[in-house]
C-alpha cells in the first residue's frame, strides 16, 4: 500500500482518540500487515501489546527488540517466556560490532557514568542505531508508551507520525491507560512479566543503568538517576525535527 500522507495520519489520530487499545491495534494489523512491528523492550505494557497482537491476529504480530548487550538477565527470561507461550518469533537487533569495540575502546565499558554525552552515545550505538536499520523496511511501528509514564510523554498520541523515521506511522495503543489498568490486564490474562517489575523496577532498561525506584518515586526515577530527570530519555523517541525531546517521544 502506499505510505500514508500527514494529513491522512492527523485525521486518523483524531479517530482513534476514542478508540480502545484492541481497536487501535486491530486497524494497525489491518492496515499495514507484516509492514507494521511492535518495538518491544518487555515491559510490562509491552507484554499486554503483544497479548492482544496474538489474540486480534497471531499471523500479523510482528515483534521485534534491541539487544544492547547489556540486559538484565530477567529479561531474557521474560522474552523466552513470551515465545514459549505465544509460539511467535522475535526478531532480535544487535548493535554493529565495530561501533561498540571502537566506542569501549576510547571511552571504556562503563562510559554512561561519565557524561551525558557518553551516555547518550552509547544509548545510539546500542539502541538508536540497530532501531534505524529495525525500521527501515517498515511503514510503522508500535509502543507500549504511556502518558503517566514521564512528563515527556505526556500529550502521547494513539497515533502520531514518525517524522524522524521517514514519516511512517507510530501507534501507541495504551497512551491513555494507567499504571493499575496495565497490571490488572496482565494478571487476568496470565501474560508472562519481567519478574524486576516485582522487585521495585517500573522501568527496564539496560542493566548498569537501571535500578530499583524507592516508594513514593517518580516511575522513571530508576533510568539514569544519576541525570536531570527532565531530559532522562535514550534517544529512541527523539524527534530531530522537533529540536527537543517531546512527549510523543520515548523509551
Amino acid at each position: 500500500m502506499a505510505k500514508l500522507t500527514a494529513l491522512q495520519i492527523e485525521k486518523i489520530a483524531d479517530e482513534m482518540e476514542t478508540k480502545s487499545a484492541q481497536e487501535i491495534l486491530k486497524w494497525a494489523l489491518d492496515t499495514f500487515g507484516s509492514r507494521i512491528g511492535l518495538a518491544s523492550s518487555f515491559g510490562a505494557e509491552d507484554v499486554v501489546v503483544i497479548d492482544m497482537m496474538v489474540k486480534i491476529n497471531k499471523d500479523k504480530t510482528k515483534v521485534f527488540t534491541l539487544d544492547t548487550g547489556r540486559l538484565n538477565q530477567e529479561t531474557y527470561d521474560v522474552m523466552d517466556a513470551i515465545r514459549s507461550k505465544y509460539g511467535i518469533k522475535l526478531d532480535v537487533y544487535f548493535p554493529e560490532q565495530k561501533e561498540v569495540e571502537d566506542m569501549v575502546r576510547t571511552r571504556g565499558m562503563n562510559l554512561m557514568y561519565d557524561s551525558v554525552e557518553n551516555r547518550k552515545l552509547c544509548c545510539e550505538i546500542r539502541k538508536v542505531h540497530p532501531l534505524n536499520r529495525a525500521l527501515s523496511s517498515l511503514d510503522g511501528w508500535i509502543t507500549g508508551l504511556r502518558r503517566q509514564q514521564a512528563s515527556t510523554r505526556a500529550t502521547t498520541k494513539k497515533v502520531e507520525l514518525d517524522a524522524s523515521h521517514g514519516g511512517i506511522v507510530k501507534v501507541n495503543p495504551l497512551a491513555d491507560w494507567t499504571e493499575d489498568m496495565v497490571w490488572d490486564y496482565i494478571h487476568k490474562n496470565n501474560v508472562p512479566y519481567n519478574k524486576l517489575h516485582d522487585a521495585g523496577f517500573p522501568s527496564i532498561g539496560c542493566e548498569p543503568c537501571t535500578r530499583a525506584i524507592k516508594p513514593g518515586e517518580d516511575p522513571r526515577a530508576g533510568r539514569w538517576w544519576w541525570e536531570d530527570a527532565a531530559q532522562k530519555e535514550c534517544g529512541l523517541h527523539f524527534d530531530p525535527t522537533k529540536g527537543k525531546l517531546t512527549a510523543k517521544n520515548a523509551h
